[in-house]
């Protein structure tokens, strides 16, 4: 399998038309054709369905779905290598790639880049922002250098640094919501309440919803986020209280949202973690050397 025929592959996809994407391309739509029928019969599967007469469209089929995503990450994966090679010389430079969920605990990795970047000028850093399973699929496959992540290290797997804070549970609420009234939030406020929550904290081993009720499937769940700023406008909307993190979302100034903190000690730690054996380039090596020193500052 050809990158080139990938290329073109992905071009079809996006412009959902082999006569476009040829244009595009400028190459002949016969010759596009060809192309792609030779990556179907190399595959041995069908990728494309043709439209009719009277529509021109192309759509993916299952298969063409599964391999559109993969020849992304492919290509993502390309252009990475291509920077960690072009940056190999006696100037730092390039990428650093970090997968991160939602924390104010990100500050400290904005504190690093920042001090890094009076002798590093040239280190750009690209975030990717996902929950904890986006985060270590990507570092899984390579597609970032480090991700930051809540819980315990498979320590066979990955290397591991501690983040020197932690993040406090509690409520994302209306500032004219009842239990904006209390300071803290007893688990048994919230029985009754209908509760907007992470799409991983029912499973995600904090046990963060067994404060409120040991049995999961007797709380009023009325909405999940995967990232809270779409479970904060549900909050805000008046839909239902959001179980999340503190620091996240600006409660201040003329925000209608305010955070309240359990009762009961709600904390979790993070770690900065990257694949055992792990090549880093020489702006990664620098980056993690620098958040070292930030971490132990704390």
């Amino acid at each position: 399998m050809e990158l080139r025929v990938l290329q073109y592959f992905l071009a079809v996809a996006r412009e959902q038309s082999i006569s476009r994407a040829a244009e595009a391309l400028n190459l002949s739509q016969p010759t596009l054709s060809t192309q792609l029928m030779a990556l179907e019969d190399e595959l041995g599967k069908k990728l494309l369905i043709r439209g009719t007469k009277g529509s021109r469209k192309v759509t993916l089929t299952e298969e063409g779905m599964i391999l559109r995503k993969r020849a992304e990450e492919i290509f993502d994966l390309v252009r990475k290598t291509e920077g960690e090679i072009a940056s190999s010389d006696a100037t730092v430079q390039g990428d650093v790639l970090i997968g991160a969920g939602e924390s104010d605990i990100f500050r400290l990795i904005a504190r690093a880049a920042e001090r890094l970047s009076a002798t590093c000028p040239d280190i750009r850093y690209r975030v990717f922002s996902g929950n904890a399973e986006d985060v270590m699929e990507r570092l899984n496959k390579g597609l970032i250098d480090f991700g930051l992540v809540y819980g315990p290290v498979d320590k066979s797997k990955y290397e591991s640094l501690p983040v020197p804070l932690t993040d406090t549970f509690g409520v994302l609420m209306r500032k004219d919501s009842p239990l904006a009234e209390k300071d803290v939030i007893e688990p048994a406020d919230l029985r009754d309440k209908p509760l907007i929550i992470s799409n991983q904290e029912s499973h995600d081993g904090y046990g963060v919803l067994s404060l409120i009720r040991k049995d999961f499937s007797k709380l009023n769940i009325v909405g999940t986020y995967n990232l809270l700023f779409n479970g904060s406008i549900m909050v805000d909307e008046g839909l239902g209280y959001a179980i999340c993190l503190d620091g996240i979302i600006n409660t201040t100034g003329d925000s209608n949202l305010t955070f309240r903190p359990f009762s009961v000690r709600a904390e979790v730690g993070a770690s900065l973690v990257w694949k055992r054996y792990q090549v880093f380039s020489r702006a990664a090596e620098k980056f993690l050397e620098t958040l070292t020193e930030v971490f132990s500052e704390y």
